[in-house]
Parts: C-alpha cells; structure tokens; sequence
C-alpha cells in the first residue's frame, strides 16, 4: 500500500515529513496544570501515529491512563522558513480536527520527549474535513470535544496563549516547515482518561464551515510490554492528576479504587476492562454505598472524647490506632473528619528539583480537600521544617476541611492558628518544605504519628490527641463508647456525693444492679 492510498493519510492526501506539537498553548488548559509558559515549547510524533477518522486506538495492557486532547491541526501549504508572524498564515495551507492521545503511563519513562507516550499506531487521528486555511480567522476557530456524546472540551483560538501565527513562525525559526506537514496546536482544559469502550469524537468550526467530528473508539489491547526490552509502563501521583486533568478527578478514581474514564464506563482493574451490565451494575451499587462517615455517626463522634474511643478500640484489640507526638495547635480544638492523605518522603536535592515545584503533590492534595475531610500528612517525625503554612491552611479552611494533621512541623504557626481550621501538628518551625522534604504523592496509605492511615479512615481530634477509627466498626465503637460515658458520668456523680470507689469503679454486682435500675426508670 503506498502513501496516497494509505487510508492513515487520506485526508491530508500524502504522507506529512513531520508531525510538530505544541505542550502547552490554551490558557485554560494553562490554569488547571498550575503553569503558564512564557514562549511555546514542542515535540514531534511519527507520521505513523496518524489515524482516519472512525478508527480505533487500543490501550495496551497492563496500562490505565490513555488520555484524549482534541486540538486543531494546521496542514502546511508553502514552505516556512524565517517567516514572520504577520506572513506565518498564508503558509497554512488547511485546518482540520485532530486528536493528540497520550499514554501517560509512559510520559516519566519518557521525560519530556513523549516519543512512546504519545507516539503510538492511532494516536493521533486527523480529520475527517479539511478547511481552506483561507477562508477562516484564525483567532476565531472553535474546538470541541466530545465523549460518549457528552460535551468535555469546549474553546476558542481566543483563548490562546500563543497564537497560530506566532507558533508557525517561531517553528520557522527552527527548521523549514515543508508542504503537508501537521502542525498539533494544543488542547484546552478538559483532556481526561478514556477506556477501553469510550467515543471520542473532535470537531473544529470557523462560522460556517466545519471539519465535522472526528471518532476514535478505544479498545483494549492484548499485547504488553516486555520488561527485557525496555522500561515498563509506570504511573505515580503525578502522572495520574495530569492525565485525569485534575488532583480532584484523580484522586476521586484512586479512592474508590475504580478506574471510570471520562465517558463513564468502570473498569475495576486497569488491565481488565469492564462494561455492559457488569459494570453497570457495579456502578449502580457505588452509587448506592454509604458514606463512611454519615451525618448521624459525625453527630455521635462530636459527642465522645478521644479516650473513650480509645478505650473501646482497645477491648476490640486495636492499641496502635493513636497518632502520637501531635498536638492542637490551638487549645481546645476538635474534630471529626475522613482521612485525605499526603506523603513527603525525606528530602533530596535531585528529587526536590523534580517534584517539588508547580503544582506538587503537597498544593494537589490542598486543592483537592473535600469538605468534612482532614489532610493527614505523613513527615515520618521530621520537624525540622514546615509540612504546612498559613495559605495552604487557608486554602483547606476555605474548603471546607475539617482539620489538618501533620506529624511534621507548621511554619507561620500564629498565622495558620488564626485560620481558624483545627490543626495537629508535631512543633512550629520557620523553615521551608524543602529544608527536610519532598512532596511525593497523596491518598496513598500513610504513616502519620507511628500508626496507618489509610484514606476514608475516621479521625477524631481533641485535647488528648488524635486517634484513627476504622470505618467499618464506627458505629459500633462509637455507641459502646457513648454508653460507657454515660455510666462513667454517673459512676462520677456517686463518686461525688461521698461513695467510695471501691466496688464502685469499677462497678461490683450491687452497684450494676443499681445503676441499670435508675438508667431504665
């Protein structure tokens, strides 16, 4: 098959030289990675990633975040070297849809180049109209992307950092832009996962005139990668928050420990899809779960101190469930909340560089807090820095957290007790994340204080410290410890008025008999 009848290359009628992205471009898409660049950067894709439209691209095995990025492409007509931005458009031979996938699973291994990440067979379908580059405002196409029929991506070119103009003429700069090659010009915020059942579907309009829709649909692949020849798909925080496109959107995927891809189907295991009935049925009975932590119980652990909790636990075989070496920062706070977690890892200059800047895993954690739910910081008892500082406990305060716990320092701890959010925390210090700690990833397992914290575990807070209550004997702790206040306080009132404790605390037959008389009458 040659290149003009190569159904990959039928609407550009040839086979492109080259394929030029853009990493970043639409100032929405800017805004939500927390990074807005001050010229445009690029990287390139095999022409053998090129796709038609209604074709299929298959998520390999064994991997979980393909991402969709509807973007407009530009088809270059004359060839562009040194020109300027004002003459840049009249090089643009044609516009049309494009979809730029990318398999964040393989975006650290490739560390920037995105040479397998987003270079795959299908990963970047073009089409299924071309527009005359001539006929249209470049500062005045739309951009729309739908999945499953649902609206995901809607933009304009005026929403552009850089504008078409200025990126062919600055990759001019660089190299000749030859006839027919593609030039991908960004997405705008609201690139999410997809899986294997999902439509993806991308349309560019300029008034009138319309490529119409661009449909990939995803499937699952059989084939994996072999680990004795090259490194292996791999994700962390990081790369699941950028592919989901938010920490919120993330996270809410790692917590239930479902994978649902923006177009809504399920799948419980990264490798094995799930759809149909199956997944809608467990869909369904996700919906239907309670909350861990319900209205009625937060109004019963508002009501019992920390060391009636702790007493029940420990009838029940639980003694490490306390997080030790933590203190109100200010006297007198309580709370009661579900565990959202963040982990530092001891810090190290190469990794710090790495992972410490923009939008860290420390800042997603604080923007992605829900309300009633409390950060639990694990700094393995390192308080040699701060874990946290007055705009971060203001960005948790402002939504709705419930508390903070660190087991590392607080920095501008006057500042961050007068937020007004409960925080526990190991000791004050002055100085920055950075001096003892890396922000490495959040709503992981957690060792905070000497005990586990898994997220969605009960926390309550008071005076005495904080302790962990596994949410699936809340109720019943919480009603035994309520029950043993009750007889504590009425042990206290005997106590009180003269009796001895002997016999009374606790209490002999005779003063159970006693006690259970008056409670029933």
């Amino acid at each position: 098959m040659n290149d003009t009848t190569d159904p990959r290359f039928t609407v550009l009628g040839a086979r492109p030289g080259k394929i030029v992205a853009v990493h970043l471009s639409y100032g929405s898409r800017a805004d939500q990675r927390g990074r807005r660049p001050a010229a445009p950067s690029y990287f390139f894709k095999p022409s053998s990633s090129l796709a038609a439209s209604g074709s299929e691209i298959s998520r390999p095995a064994g991997t979980e975040l393909l991402a969709f990025e509807g973007e407009i492409a530009l088809v270059i007509g004359e060839p562009a070297r040194w020109v300027t931005p004002d003459a840049a458009w009249s090089h643009v031979a044609s516009v049309t849809a494009a979809n730029d996938f990318g398999l964040y699973d393989l975006r650290a291994n490739d560390k920037g180049s995105n040479v397998r990440s987003k270079g795959g067979d299908g990963y970047t379908p073009l089409g299924p109209a071309l527009l005359d580059a001539r006929e249209v405002d470049p500062a005045a196409l739309r951009l729309r992307t739908w999945v499953n029929g649902d609206l995901v991506q809607d933009d304009s070119t005026a929403g552009l950092i850089f504008s078409l103009a200025q990126i062919v003429a600055d990759l001019s700069q660089h190299f000749t832009l030859e006839t027919d090659d593609v030039i991908l010009t960004g997405t705008p915020a609201g690139s999410s996962v997809v899986v294997p059942g999902d439509v993806v579907e991308v349309q560019v309009d300029a008034g009138t005139l319309s490529t119409g829709r661009l449909r990939t649909t995803v499937t699952q692949g059989v084939q994996s990668f072999d680990p004795a020849i090259g490194s292996l798909p791999a994700v962390d925080d990081t790369q699941r928050t950028e592919a989901w496109g938010s920490a919120e959107a993330a996270a809410a995927a790692t917590r239930t420990g479902h994978v649902i891809g923006a177009g809504g189907h399920l799948v419980t295991d990264a490798a094995a899809p799930r759809t149909g009935d199956d997944a809608e049925t467990e869909r369904r009975a996700n919906e239907a779960a309670p909350p861990a932590l319900s209205p009625a119980l937060r109004a019963k652990l508002e009501r019992v101190p920390v060391a009636a909790l702790s007493g029940q636990l420990r009838k029940r075989g639980l003694n490490d469930v306390t997080i030790d070496g933590v203190h109100a920062l200010t006297p007198g706070s309580r709370f009661v909340g579900t565990a959202r977690t963040l982990r530092f890892v001891p810090h190290r200059e190469d990794l710090f560089a790495a992972r410490g800047g923009g939008q860290n895993a420390q800042k997603r954690a604080f923007d992605a807090v829900g309300e009633g739910e409390v950060i639990v910081i694990e700094a393995r008892g390192e308080t040699g820095s701060g874990t946290l500082g007055d705009i971060l406990a203001i960005r948790a305060h402002a939504r709705g957290a419930a508390a903070i716990v660190t087991d590392g320092g607080v920095r501008d701890a006057e500042a961050v007790a007068a937020v007004g959010i409960p925080v526990f925390t190991a000791g004050a210090h002055p100085a920055v994340l950075g001096r003892r700690h890396v922000p490495w990833e959040t709503d992981v397992a957690v060792g905070c204080g000497g005990t586990t914290v898994e997220p969605g575990d009960i926390l309550v807070g008071d005076g005495d410290g904080v302790i962990v209550l596994p949410p699936g004997i809340a109720e019943e702790v919480v009603d035994a410890a309520l029950a043993q206040e009750a007889e504590d306080a009425w042990i206290a009132e005997q106590v009180a008025s003269g009796h001895p404790i002997e016999g009374l605390f606790p209490m002999n037959a005779a003063w159970r008999a006693r006690y259970e008389s008056e409670r029933q009458g």
